[in-house]
């Protein structure tokens, strides 16, 4: 979700899940205290597995290769991994991009992260979901975003990746300011992201009515 910003410091708390023993979830590796929100937790899917999920939210960059291997980690059930690693473009529209600066709800952001990696496990049998969102400044090449998924089949993983990142861009209260050789723009959310996201809602509703 994108949007020009109300009052974040309203909402300034992190969300701080526990692991599947139910210790207390730490700061990511290699981040400074304060600059990531982390997120571990179980979502029960259809087929009753559990399905690990990790959130963050971070200034810092993110690792591919380092938080897929997390995901797998001593899971040897995975037969599947689809990510989805989102960077910033050198234009936006007709206008070239210096620089971009992604705001947040510290805590309402991670609970709506949640909410999405729960919903996708619901729908598809999945053995992890990682989802990295970066914030603060960021140029021309930076990451942004990473969705990972594992699975055990190939269609689950790459339907349950595309459905995280597509609820993410509408649903997550992000707010995105780029700026460009003509000043700074909020950026707001784009019709085709809103479509994209209603896409899903009617493939649950056919899904719901054939059962």
């Amino acid at each position: 979700m994108t949007m020009s910003p109300g009052d974040p410091s309203s909402a300034a708390r992190s969300l701080q899940g526990g692991n599947d023993s139910g210790e207390p979830a730490g700061n990511r590796p290699g981040n400074r205290s304060g600059d990531a929100s982390p997120s571990v937790s179980a979502a029960t899917t259809a087929n009753a597995a559990i399905t690990r999920i990790t959130i963050a939210v971070q200034t810092d960059d993110f690792d591919l290769s380092s938080e897929v291997a997390a995901l797998r980690a001593g899971d040897t059930s995975v037969g599947a991994v689809a990510c989805f690693v989102g960077t910033v473009r050198d234009l936006g529209g007709a206008q070239a991009i210096a620089a971009m600066t992604l705001e947040h709800y510290p805590g309402m952001t991670e609970r709506s992260l949640r909410s999405i990696c729960d919903e996708a496990a619901r729908r598809w049998p999945l053995a992890g979901v990682c989802v990295v969102h970066r914030i603060g400044e960021l140029h021309a090449g930076d990451q942004i975003v990473l969705v990972a998924v594992t699975s055990r089949h190939r269609g689950a993983a790459f339907e349950a990746c595309e459905f995280v990142m597509d609820y993410l861009k509408t649903r997550a209260p992000f707010w995105k300011k780029e700026r460009g050789p003509d000043g700074e723009r909020w950026v707001d959310a784009r019709d085709s992201d809103d479509e994209a996201a209603r896409r899903w809602a009617r493939q649950a509703q056919q899904q719901q009515q054939q059962q």
